[in-house]
């Protein structure tokens, strides 16, 4: 038994750095990074981001080959699913307003590797979005010139015939990747009004097009004779939903730029709502405007508004819908190069990827280490790759993190206040009432004496005002006190967290394929659905039985934990409905990452660093060892 424990011990210590959690700073506002974006910096800054190549292009492919008209349903499911995210990424924005916000929250709340996971998943999502973006641009700029460059490149320089690779080196999208990445080194001022104007033009041409658009409609395209407006059926709708769903992820950049916000703890929540309720209301109002316009089976996916209008009589809208496209991509690839290095910028001041990605520019306040080494793989993406079957993971990657997020808020929510070891928050931002004072000793000269059971009292008092959160309710105390009384607060919710997730994917699971009668019998489908849908909903009922911090003065999730938990089901359920190919791709990705974790992050971890004093003198032998090196070992 006792060489079985010591054998142990290293993988018992192992899965200990693993699971440990994110400390923060006294002060949660404190950054290297330049605090000057408004309220309104940070919508456009969104707006930049979700309003690019998809309302262009991905408007087009969905409604032609994957829903038909209820592709504006799609986005519209997508829309909800968003928002359930913004609220979860809104709350802990405003309480620890850091870049990198999924890769942080899940750092504070789940674990270190899990962290990194997460963090490591952006970072390709991201870079896929910027080399996609770049050949984009590159595509309805060549196609302003009849495909001059192009054909320019494939006659004289080289074009290949290669799976997986395009058929000529795009040297215009390297160029853009470079001049884009110059101007997000300049400083985030000088990107965001550039941003600011690009956004603002990209809104007008759009409305222009959605108005226009809607004069020329022609209701009978929706009709039975060309297929209905939902010719897809159901599934149809879903997938479509999971396809898009990327599109909204560059909502991130708000959140991303709390550590850059003049007043993260008002802007952020605003910003958000406000930014994605925009972008939804255009991607369903041009959706709804090209099928209209034209069937839907008709459409062009590379270039469906331009050619709509054309075949329309109205060729001279071609040069309108391509100035707004430039402008939208340009600032979609501004908006995700202002992501993207702040990220890794965030992992390397943890200590989990290499040093030299946390240097920040005295001049500028912004990551240009990290900026100009991450366009390097991002131009050999865009140069010689075909980008276009690596798409799909643009969705997974947020469907990843949005998960993580949201069981980040139910986990926090329920933890107990930590002390200056563990995890703090502003103190500002509490509610709780202030302390009350002593009673004072009586005057001199009266019979009654003072004793301590009045301050007992008081004290007694305030305990039952304030109940420790993560504890159980005292209305569920009689029920539930014998078996889970006597818990550490918070582990009970914990626990129940990752039986919601893992009762979501098996619920999930079944949904999507069990429904096929050749897999399942119908018993048995409608067994696994009973069995697993009671898991979700046990496991949100005992959450909810627990009790939950303090509410603060800053925005919150409302009815923690139902709105997070139907968070993790929706992002679940629309991760089933990706390809294989984007599942053996996020595979292929973690093992990379895994590699990088366990051969340099988990040993340059700070929060290993920060342990070492605290946790090593309870284990290191001090027997042999006088007074001073003893006092030493504890001191260092």
């Amino acid at each position: 038994m006792v060489n079985c424990r010591w054998d142990c011990a290293p993988l018992v210590h192992l899965g200990r750095k693993m699971m440990r959690l994110k400390t923060l700073k006294k002060d949660v506002m404190e950054t290297s990074l330049k605090r000057c974006l408004s309220t309104l910096d940070l919508v456009l800054l969104g707006i930049g981001g979700m309003l690019g190549s998809g309302v262009y292009v991905l408007t087009g492919t969905t409604a032609r080959d994957i829903a038909g008209p209820s592709a504006m349903l799609s986005f519209l499911i997508a829309t909800i699913g968003t928002f359930l995210a913004v609220l979860s990424f809104s709350e802990l924005g405003v309480r620890v307003p850091k870049a990198g916000p999924a890769y942080v929250f899940t750092y504070l709340s789940i674990g270190e590797i899990w962290a990194f996971i997460i963090g490591w998943n952006t970072i390709l999502g991201f870079m896929i979005g910027s080399a996609t973006v770049a050949r984009s641009w590159s595509s309805y700029m060549d196609s302003m010139f009849n495909n001059s460059i192009q054909n320019f490149t494939k006659t004289y320089i080289c074009h290949w015939d290669v799976p997986f690779l395009a058929s000529y080196p795009d040297f215009l999208a390297a160029g853009v990747l470079v001049l884009a990445t110059c101007f997000v080194c300049l400083g985030v001022r000088v990107s965001s009004w550039l941003n600011h104007i690009l956004s603002c033009i990209n809104m007008a041409v759009l409305a222009f097009i959605v108005v226009f658009g809607f004069v020329l409609a022609e209701p009978m395209n929706w009709s039975q004779d060309e297929g209905g407006f939902v010719p897809f059926g159901v599934s149809g709708i879903l997938a479509a939903t999971a396809t898009c769903f990327f599109v909204f992820s560059a909502f991130e950049a708000i959140t991303t730029s709390g550590e850059e916000a003049k007043d993260p703890q008002r802007s952020l929540p605003i910003a958000s709502i406000i930014s994605v309720a925009l972008v939804a209301a255009y991607y369903i109002l041009v959706t709804a405007m090209l099928t209209l316009i034209v069937p839907w089976n008709t459409l062009d996916p590379d270039s469906a508004i331009s050619d709509a209008f054309f075949r329309r009589g109205y060729s001279w809208m071609g040069y309108v819908v391509s100035c707004g496209a430039i402008c939208a991509l340009t600032t979609t690839l501004l908006s995700v190069l202002f992501i993207l290095p702040r990220i890794v910028y965030t992992m390397a001041d943890d200590g989990l990827l290499f040093s030299i990605f946390s240097r920040i520019n005295p001049t500028t306040k912004v990551p240009v280490a990290a900026s100009v080494v991450l366009s390097c793989p991002i131009i050999l993406l865009a140069v010689i790759f075909d980008v276009e079957t690596l798409v799909e993971f643009l969705s997974i990657s947020p469907l990843l993190s949005y998960t993580f997020v949201a069981a980040s808020v139910i986990v926090l929510r329920f933890q107990p206040h930590r002390t200056s070891t563990g995890t703090s928050f502003p103190s500002s931002t509490s509610t709780d009432p202030q302390p009350r004072p002593m009673p004072n000793p009586p005057p001199a000269g009266e019979m009654k004496p003072y004793v301590f059971s009045d301050d007992l009292q008081l004290v007694e008092v305030e305990m039952k005002e304030q109940p420790v959160p993560g504890k159980l309710k005292a209305g569920w105390e009689r029920y539930l006190g014998r078996s889970l009384g006597n818990c550490r607060p918070g582990r009970v919710v914990k626990y129940s967290v990752l039986a919601l997730m893992v009762s979501a994917v098996c619920l999930c699971a079944v949904l999507v394929f069990g429904s096929d009668l050749q897999l399942l019998p119908l018993w048995a489908f409608a067994l696994l659905l009973l069995v697993f849908g009671l898991a979700f909903f046990l496991s949100l009922g005992l959450i909810w039985a627990h009790e939950p911090q303090a509410k603060l003065n800053t925005f919150q999730v409302p009815l923690v934990p139902f709105i997070p938990g139907m968070s993790i089901l929706f992002n679940v359920f629309l991760m089933f409905y990706l390809s294989l190919l984007t599942w053996i791709l996020l595979a292929v990705w973690i093992v990379v990452g895994l590699v990088l974790y366990f051969s340099y992050g988990i040993r340059h971890s700070k929060e290993g660093l920060q342990d070492f004093p605290a946790q090593e003198p309870s284990v290191l032998p001090t027997s042999g060892l006088g007074e001073s090196a003893q006092a030493g070992i504890k001191l260092d």
